[in-house]
């Protein structure tokens, strides 16, 4: 992977993200069958979501390099085995991670009360191609945005438009070929909203410290459940982590819940881990964009995200 194939997540009291979604058996919904279904919550206090106005994807000039998915309708892809970074590759995966989380960083500095999630992205694409990278989200699987941001209710995929932050909204995003994501908080947040934000980030650093090669993948998700219930919130377990480099996702999957996924960790791979936390039903729904994943009880879910490499003696953050 280079440079100009990158790509930014983002989220908070606005949360972005983006991972690979599996449907709940609800399967695909109107909006006004969800709110109808539940338009109060008992989770906190905060403004339940729903969709705005998108505005078409912006474009990309013609110098910057695009990856395969960008004109083309991605069909579902087999790599086979987790891919073993050389040298070059772990340093142009680098470069990618540090833009990626500098990005994010920009993204923390600039959200606040009344800013719309189609400015973050607007912000998102801008900083991306004035330093030569793609936007990894803009046409991935026919998403339309240079970002996924979502909030409050939107668990994950969520996509930018005309809805202004509010006091009190949770948002995370997320992105580039060196993943990252964090969950902000706009204005006075709850402390029930303080609270899932904070374990959140636990259940992140957590299964992040056990990373090292010979350790299983499987161990992540177990480490990720007791801190999870430790704390008295939920996994959504639609969404994983995945390996990443020279592809956007691909081997291995990452699952953030109790499992028995083959495989141990070796030094070279890189991967990201990305458990979305809720506090209450473990369930979402997809609408009919065929992209925002709502909790089927309008309850709030925050999301950490980082892009780890896995080296000789242990873990290195390439997102930090």
């Amino acid at each position: 992977m280079n440079l100009n194939a990158v790509s930014v997540i983002f989220r908070a009291p606005l949360k972005l993200l983006f991972g690979s979604a599996k449907l709940s058996p609800i399967g695909h919904v109107s909006c006004r069958n969800l709110w109808n279904r539940a338009n109060k919550s008992s989770f906190g206090r905060y403004s339940v979501v729903q969709p705005g106005y998108v505005t078409p994807g912006r474009e990309v000039p013609p110098h910057i390099i695009r990856p395969v998915y960008h004109n083309i309708e991605l069909s579902q892809q087999e790599y086979g085995k987790p891919e073993i970074k050389t040298r070059e590759m772990i340093d142009k995966l680098r470069d990618s991670c540090k833009l990626a989380k500098e990005i994010l960083k920009a993204v923390e500095n600039f959200v606040t009360v009344g800013i719309t999630t189609d400015e973050v992205d607007n912000l998102v694409h801008t900083l991306a191609i004035e330093n030569n990278a793609y936007p990894s989200p803009l046409h991935y699987r026919g998403f339309p945005k240079s970002v996924c941001t979502s909030v409050n209710n939107v668990a994950c995929h969520g996509i930018p438009d005309d809805r202004p932050l509010e006091d009190g909204d949770i948002v995370f995003l997320n992105g580039f070929h060196g993943d990252c994501s964090s969950t902000f908080l706009i204005g006075s947040v709850d402390d029930a909203g303080r609270h899932l934000v904070s374990a959140a980030q636990k259940c992140l650093e957590g299964a992040i410290a056990i990373c090292r090669p010979g350790e299983y993948f499987c161990n992540i998700g177990n480490t990720i459940e007791c801190i999870a219930r430790k704390n008295g919130v939920t996994i959504i377990p639609a969404f994983i982590g995945h390996g990443i480099g020279s592809y956007f996702h691909g081997p291995p999957d990452i699952y953030h819940t109790y499992n028995d996924y083959p495989g141990k960790m070796e030094e070279g791979m890189t991967f990201t881990v990305e458990p979305v936390i809720g506090q209450g039903s473990q369930e979402v729904v997809i609408l009919e964009d065929g992209w925002t994943a709502l909790t089927v009880d309008n309850s709030r879910s925050a999301q950490f995200e980082h892009t780890i490499l896995i080296t000789n003696d242990g873990v290195e953050i390439l997102t930090a």
